[in-house]
């Protein structure tokens, strides 16, 4: 957004640091773009000696019970017998959530079974969100890490960290390799020191406005550097850093100095200590710079962490910014009567229903000790306004009990939760139908706070930093920056911390490295096998189930979270959800091309195929959607409708190189169109590729199909550029575990 950009420069081609400044640059190719962070780590973990093409090998990876079933069963289809790297399961997600019975606990009773077995790492429910933990625990200058969680940034530690679908981490467990084009690498340069009430949320959110909709970072790696840096903690970088997901770059890195030196020495890891900055003469594909003094509290505005503006700005604007706020709603939700948000200005203020802090971005220690300072033991109010923080980790939590902040908060009003990431994606603090919750947390996406559209229901997330949730707090829920306080507690860059890991020494099970070939495996009854999926046929008739023409799709409109991620052990019963708050009626349809294809596979007669040969000619879906996958790394994303029989997506674009991998790895095909909105695809319409398998087999990027409408035929270019020859046999095969298989 411009309000944004007024706050950060970007240059957006290269450039070489030189001299403690930055200098035009020519293009060069990937053996030439040296000298910066990410190229020295990214290097030293590529086995492939190509600079061009990287095959990268991790120091470690973690999960959370979301996903880590899937990723063993995966694994374990192809041949597991043990994990080849540090693998840490933690339980932050299915935690609270009361849904189906036992399935949660079950997958947790799976996990610590896996990790006996295959020799993990396993931390139980409610010690530590997974990124709060990977920080304390595993994060350090000049390592890799894999998380199959798509906010997997420890850049603030030297850490090259990177989030991605389940398959991938599979793929590690087999020994396997990670494999990209070597990314663009884009500095962020940091001057200045922020102003007293300004937290690192809203330096994110800043950052996330002035770049997310352009697609300036897509897929780049994120270097932080500067004289800003000083002033900063570990937890303000970590807040930052943890939210350039949302900015839609593949990964970050930050240089190092003494704060870096003294966390580590904190956490009892001070020998994992490197220095780490650019070298003279850098290469950067471009330029971010940002003065820490100009940037104000921010809100992002439901329904996407860009949707960012000042405060300040915000309350001169507010009923136009809400009343375009309701417009999105009624366009993106489909729900044309909700009451409108501008009835909660009231005398010329804006009255919040709910604050959190939570997560990997808010439930850090130095966020909630600012939170209590505001507070400072006086009421949040007896109305309608609630305030829930939740610390993410235990150590975290046991610091702010010591030092009387968990006390204070409490005397506050506020209500204290345990180490969970529930109120991020749904699964607790959901706000009443019509309410306007303001949170420290990662994302406002439509509907991911947890209500269904589908039965009327509508709230809204706007995302704030703790700071600024503290002061609307103070205030019973009128809207406040913390910059408008007349006493603001200030952000030291070494906040004084003792780290007490005694809750992980007598729960966490550490058994990296110690196998138990021996031991069983315990499976509840929601745990089940991936369905059996079959290669790809000579061609394809493939019938439109969803056509999405919202200028961005996110993962959790494709699969939602909240209580349908209880069910993400078992495939079949998982596929169930899929769309259905986006489009209730993708499944049936979806099902429908399903059973058709089956008997086709029976060699029964099918109407279905048209006049096309059955034994050449598969049936399956598609989703049409203009920039389909934003947002989480979950693959179910892609492997619901794989399980209804999808066979691909059709997209101008993709959101982000997490959701595209999925796709592949789920054996669909990746297709990309020019001028879709103007082929109107709508559910129904059928689009018939002949020689797909042909194309696969040799390298061709691009294919003649027809496109069946409304009774005419209209020819039909699709496009399927990048991909390499293993994700073309991927596609053949089927999915990632046959292709293992053979």
């Amino acid at each position: 957004m411009e309000v944004s950009k007024t706050m950060i420069q970007i240059t957006n081609s290269p450039v070489l640091y030189q001299g403690g400044g930055f200098i035009p640059a020519h293009p060069r190719p990937a053996a030439e773009r040296t000298g910066t962070m990410a190229s020295a780590i990214l290097r030293a973990h590529n086995t492939s000696g190509d600079p061009e093409r990287l095959k990268i090998k991790f120091d470690a990876m973690a999960s959370h019970d979301i996903t880590y079933v899937g990723i063993i069963q995966t694994a374990r289809a192809s041949g597991l017998t043990a994990f080849p790297l540090p693998y840490v399961l933690t339980n932050c997600h299915n935690s609270l959530c009361a849904v189906g019975g036992t399935i949660n606990e079950d997958d947790h009773v799976f996990g610590l079974s896996a990790a006996k077995k295959y020799g993990g790492e396993f931390v139980p429910a409610h010690q530590a969100v997974i990124h709060s933990y990977m920080r304390e625990r595993y994060a350090a200058p000049g390592r890799m890490i894999l998380g199959s969680d798509s906010h997997t940034r420890y850049g603030a530690y030297g850490t090259v960290a990177i989030g991605e679908g389940g398959p991938e981490l599979a793929r590690q467990l087999l020994e396997k390799t990670y494999d990209i084009a070597y990314p663009k690498v884009i500095a962020v340069h940091l001057t200045g020191a922020p102003r007293p009430g300004t937290g690192p949320q809203d330096v994110a959110l800043a950052l996330i406005g002035a770049t997310f909709r352009e697609g300036i970072v897509k897929n780049a790696v994120l270097e932080f550097f500067g004289p800003g840096m000083e002033r900063l903690s570990m937890d303000y970088r970590s807040g930052i850093d943890v939210m350039t997901t949302e900015t839609a770059c593949l990964s970050s890195v930050w240089s190092t100095d003494d704060i870096t030196r003294e966390h580590l020495d904190i956490l009892g890891r001070g020998d994992q200590f490197q220095s780490q900055a650019p070298a003279e003469g850098a290469y950067y594909d471009a330029l971010i710079e940002i003065d820490l003094s100009t940037v104000e509290p921010m809100i992002a505005l439901p329904f996407h962490p860009s949707n960012a503006y000042p405060i300040r700005e915000f309350k001169a604007n507010m009923a136009d910014l809400l009343h375009q706020v309701d417009l999105d709603a009624a366009e993106q939700l489909g729900i044309r009567n909700a009451a409108s948000l501008t009835a909660k200005i009231v005398n010329g203020q804006f009255h919040v229903d709910q604050g959190v802090i939570a997560g990997c971005s808010g439930g850090t220690y130095q966020n909630l000790v600012r939170a209590a300072q505001i507070l400072d033991g006086h009421s949040i109010g007896a109305d309608a306004f609630w305030l829930s923080c939740y610390p993410g980790s235990m150590p975290i939590h046991l610091e702010l009990t010591k030092n009387g902040y968990i006390a204070s908060l409490m005397a506050s009003g506020a209500s204290i939760r345990s180490c969970f990431c529930g109120p991020c994606f749904g699964a607790g603090d959901v706000p009443a139908n019509g309410a306007f919750s303001i949170r420290h947390s990662t994302r406002n996406f439509p509907n991911r706070e947890g209500s269904k559209p589908g039965d009327g229901q509508i709230s809204y997330v706007a995302l704030m930093d703790a700071r600024s949730i503290a002061a609307t707090a103070l205030n019973g829920g009128v809207l406040t920056g913390a910059d408008e306080l007349p006493e603001i507690p200030i952000d030291h860059a070494c906040e004084p911390y003792r780290y007490d890991d005694s809750a992980y020494r007598s729960r966490v099970y550490y058994g990296v490295g110690r196998p138990a070939p021996d031991a069983e495996l315990v499976f509840g009854p929601n745990i089940a096998d991936w369905p059996e999926q079959v290669p790809l046929t000579e061609d394809l008739l493939l019938t439109v189930c969803a056509a999405i023409y919202d200028p961005v799709t996110t993962t959790d409109e494709l699969i939602p979270s909240g209580e349908t991620s209880s069910y993400r052990s078992n495939p079949l019963r998982l596929a169930e959800f899929a769309l259905s708050r986006k489009d209730p009626q993708y499944v049936p349809r979806a099902k429908q091309i399903l059973a058709e294809e089956r008997r086709r596979r029976a060699g029964e007669p099918t109407e279905a195929l048209l006049s096309y040969d059955p034994k050449r000619t598969g049936l399956g879906s598609l989703v049409m959607a203009l920039r389909p996958g934003d947002g989480s790394a979950r693959e179910q994303a892609a492997s619901c409708q794989r399980v209804l029989g999808g066979c691909a997506n059709i997209a101008q674009e993709y959101a982000t190189k997490r959701y595209r991998s999925n796709v592949v790895n789920w054996g669909m095909l990746p297709f990309l169109c020019d001028g879709l909105p103007e082929k109107n695809l709508q559910p129904g319409d059928q689009v018939y590729i002949p020689g797909i398998r042909a194309l696969l087999e040799g390298d061709g990027e691009e294919i003649a199909a027809t496109l069946l409408q409304d009774g005419k035929e209209t020819p039909l270019t699709l496009k399927l550029p990048g991909l390499t020859r293993e994700e073309r046999d991927i596609i053949l095969a089927g999915c990632l575990i046959n292709y293992y298989a053979q």
